[in-house]
């Protein structure tokens, strides 16, 4: 048994209220804003912004001296250690247009990392749980699926725009012929494909900590690995690489390393 089962139990709790929030928005008329924090569209809508104050608020009343990190409204008590690090709509385009596509993430990082993450999509009704215990899609444990060679892999990101410098686009453009297959639009649902041993590898950069932080114990509850470009720790975004096969995981980093 895990030793985060509080956080676990907790953790189901935000996810089921994040959902009474975004649930009611999805395929509806929606007045949609461009945070302008990217050079692509940066689409937020108010189903982000209500189901982040909602978790926030429900944090705040259970465990005030935890920390708060939310794509939409920021920090808050970030000195504390232990933090939850939210994103209530990872997938927002895809949320705009009516493909269920995207997720709530959401991470308990003990101040080592993060050490409890959910991927709830409320409309498939699948949730996503990993920690020390292994990672499980309700109560099935997942695993990921032995690859050892690139011409093997099924391939995913979300999509071309993020690799903004040459250097990215270069290592990208050096790895995708190399694969057996590479799909787009995925956002947070390729890590848990990954998770699910469906999906090899996934490969992007200019992530945000709450794009990752609460995919990283899914990944690695079922044997997956996820570092940076240059094998660093991922927790803090930027340029992730997540492999089913630890093997893989080399092959990939080779490519990539044109661009470290």
């Amino acid at each position: 048994m895990s030793q985060y089962i509080e956080f676990i139990k907790f953790s189901h709790r935000l996810a089921d209220l994040a959902r009474t929030h975004t649930l009611p928005h999805f395929r509806a008329q929606l007045d949609v804003v461009d945070k302008g924090d990217r050079q692509d569209y940066s689409p937020v809508t108010v189903a982000d912004r209500e189901a982040e104050a909602a978790m926030r608020a429900l944090i705040g009343e259970t465990y005030p001296d935890h920390g708060i990190l939310g794509e939409e409204h920021g920090a808050a008590n970030a000195g504390g250690g232990r933090c939850w690090v939210l994103d209530p709509i990872d997938g927002t385009k895809s949320f705009i247009i009516g493909v269920p596509l995207w997720g709530t993430l959401i991470a308990f990082n003990d101040g080592s990392g993060p050490v409890v993450g959910v991927m709830d999509q409320p409309v498939t009704g699948e949730r996503f749980v990993g920690h020390d215990g292994g990672s499980f899609l309700g109560d099935r444990r997942l695993k990921t699926r032995p690859c050892e060679r690139l011409k093997d892999a099924v391939l995913c990101t979300t999509g071309p725009e993020l690799f903004e410098e040459a250097a990215e686009q270069e290592a990208f453009a050096a790895l995708r012929p190399q694969v057996r297959l590479a799909r787009y639009g995925t956002d947070c649902y390729a890590y848990c494909m990954l998770a699910h041993g469906l999906v090899d590898l996934v490969v992007e950069a200019g992530l945000k900590p709450w794009d990752i932080q609460a995919l990283i114990p899914i990944i690695r509850g079922a044997g997956g690995i996820v570092t940076t470009w240059d094998g660093g720790d991922p927790a803090q975004g930027g340029r992730i690489v997540a492999a089913g096969d630890p093997a893989l995981h080399a092959l990939a980093l080779d490519v990539l390393a044109t661009a470290t």
